[in-house]
């Protein structure tokens, strides 16, 4: 697709462009529609195709610490407090229990979650054409995180981008265009995205805010090009994670925010994962000459949620 530029030189999409990309992406995930969405596209055979990817038996951590105080990027962080014991009544003798609590907003833009099929309204519907009246005050009735309560098991790659552009991160509001994930493909002889697998996006985000400090993410943070989801659809893969929350800010969509967000849930059935980390499977991968693992992914079995804190699992 050609595409304009923004005042800043950034490929932008008029609402006409990005309806016309919706419908395409939408045509061509209809040969998995389903209410598990891409899900589908994972199979017994992928999931013990993947568990071959295991050759060190090393794991590695895909999420980011939860934020428990205040920053720009998480003006209402997660609260967790120890209930029990209290202060000075630790008994001298016998038995007791610490206890704590623990909140949080799921869909936070520094803490690590999946988005559930629900999470995306669209011209006042969801995922596959469902009413958006079916969201209530008590929760969702349909495309919640429970379609993932058996976990989400598969081939996951990592496709990772600053490499490409000699840089240790993506500044705020650089975008990942198809050819990106492609050449970072290619940066690695043997690997291909295909069916089924679980792709992750590298764009440097938690390096950025570990070495600089948290920033606004809500105004200013790399992320794909709208268009970059074709990549996605042609390799029909399973689920897209990113270090960011996929969609750079600020959008160059004409009139949608999260346009990336709009063509992975709603048009494509994915679901995502925002705000991981990679900075610790990265070196792992380049340690041992390979970019795809086993990745095991346990949401919680939150009824009627739009989406869940997650910790994924690289198995190497």
């Amino acid at each position: 697709m050609e595409h304009r530029t923004d005042d800043a030189g950034r490929p932008a999409l008029s609402p006409a462009e990005f309806r016309t990309l919706y419908a395409r992406l939408h045509a061509a995930a209809r040969g998995t529609a389903g209410r598990r969405g891409a899900l589908d596209s994972i199979t017994p055979e992928g999931v013990r195709a993947a568990a071959t990817e295991v050759r060190s038996g090393r794991t590695v951590s895909l999420a980011a610490p939860v934020e428990t105080r205040p920053g720009p990027d998480s003006p209402e962080p997660a609260r967790h407090r120890l209930t029990a014991p209290a202060e000075g009544e630790v008994p001298a003798e016998g038995l007791d229990f610490a206890r704590d609590r623990f909140e949080m907003n799921v869909h936070s833009d520094a803490d690590s979650h999946l988005d559930a099929l629900c999470h995306v309204i669209w011209d006042g519907t969801l995922y596959d054409g469902i009413p958006a009246s079916t969201l209530t005050p008590d929760g969702a009735s349909v495309l919640t995180v429970d379609l993932a309560r058996d976990g989400i098991v598969g081939r996951g790659v990592l496709l990772d981008i600053p490499p490409l552009h000699g840089v240790p991160w993506l500044e705020p509001g650089t975008q990942v265009t198809a050819e990106d994930l492609a050449a970072a493909e290619a940066a690695h002889p043997g690997l291909r995205v295909g069916r089924g697998d679980l792709l992750f996006v590298r764009v440097g985000h938690r390096r950025r805010r570990d070495e600089l400090g948290p920033w606004d993410t809500a105004r200013a943070r790399a992320g794909l090009h709208p268009t970059a989801l074709e990549f996605l659809a042609e390799r029909e893969v399973a689920l897209l994670g990113c270090d960011s929350n996929s969609d750079a800010a600020p959008s160059t969509t004409e009139g949608v925010a999260f346009p990336v967000h709009v063509l992975a849930v709603h048009a494509m059935g994915l679901h995502l994962l925002d705000y991981l980390q990679f900075e610790d499977l990265a070196p792992v991968c380049e340690e041992q000459g390979r970019w795809s693992f086993l990745c095991v992914i346990a949401p919680l079995r939150l009824p009627g949620a739009t989406g869940s804190p997650v910790n994924p699992i690289a198995i190497l």
